[in-house]
């Protein structure tokens, strides 16, 4: 009886692995095929600002900003962890991060999941405090 009750309740599990999986595929943000002109500014902790145009096939910001050596970072469960960008490096002990918008828009996935598309504009701005 125990070993039939284990038996149902992995494939139970095993189930709702893959239910999940699917739902995670289907509610992700799409990409889009083909070339795509896109802007990215950078606004510095100085506040300056430098705006970047690339042409491109790629379907991520991340792939854009690694391909163009434009930001780095270190890797994570969640994409990549932006560090630097432009040459500016977050202070972590300053509480400084790099913030990720569309078109002044606070984003909530990272640069690896963000899809692009065909004139986006992107905003990556240094701030500071948690």
């Amino acid at each position: 009886m125990q070993r039939k009750t284990l038996g149902f309740l992995g494939a139970l599990l095993l189930l709702l692995c893959i239910l999940f999986g699917m739902l995670s595929l289907h509610y992700l943000p799409q990409t889009t095929d083909g070339h795509k002109s896109i802007a990215i500014v950078v606004v510095h902790g100085d506040g300056t600002e430098k705006t970047f145009s690339y042409q491109t096939n790629a379907a991520y910001l991340g792939e854009v900003l690694e391909e163009q050596a434009l930001a780095s970072g270190t890797d994570s469960i969640y994409g990549t962890f932006i560090t630097t960008v432009d040459g500016e490096t977050a202070d972590s002990n300053q509480q400084e991060w790099w913030c990720i918008t569309k078109n002044g828009e606070m984003l909530s996935t990272s640069a690896d999941q963000t899809p692009i598309a065909n004139q986006e504009q992107y905003e990556l701005t240094l701030k500071e405090g948690y």
